[in-house]
């Protein structure tokens, strides 16, 4: 089984490009605090490269930016290419599945969707008051 869950705060804002086939992509990176420190008592920070395909990858590319925190769910994926100098080397992507906004709508001048408009699809719906009073058959 390879499934990872990550909760960290972006690098730097997504970016959205398409494949030649014209398939959404979309990278973006967060940093992940380990639960110690080490041997000086700082804490560690790992750094992941995440890849979001299709209408995740533009759902992430227009609502978060830089410092939101997500959680992200997905797969280890490894890569191998030859770098400009001919040197075989490994890459290492988490191909996201899932990936959930965990910063408040609004927060701060960085809030994700602060400065986006509402899905056309996410219309509010209106409450409509009711008697609660009403005969109950207990």
């Amino acid at each position: 089984m390879n499934k990872v869950f990550l909760i960290g705060n972006l690098t730097r804002d997504p970016e959205l490009t398409e494949t030649t086939s014209g398939v959404s992509l979309c990278r973006f990176a967060i940093a992940v605090n380990r639960n110690y420190g080490g041997a000086d008592g700082e804490r560690k920070t790992d750094f992941f490269n995440i890849v979001a395909w299709r209408g995740l990858g533009e759902t992430v590319a227009r609502y978060a930016k830089k410092g939101n925190k997500v959680a992200v769910s997905g797969s280890i994926e490894l890569r191998n290419y030859e770098d400009s100098q001919g040197v075989k080397r490994t890459g290492v992507d988490i191909v996201a599945q899932d990936v959930e906004f965990l910063t408040p709508k609004g927060s701060g001048s960085d809030g994700y969707m602060s400065d986006a408009p509402a899905p056309a699809d996410r219309k509010r719906a209106s409450l409509q008051a009711f008697d609660d009073d009403s005969d109950i058959p207990f």
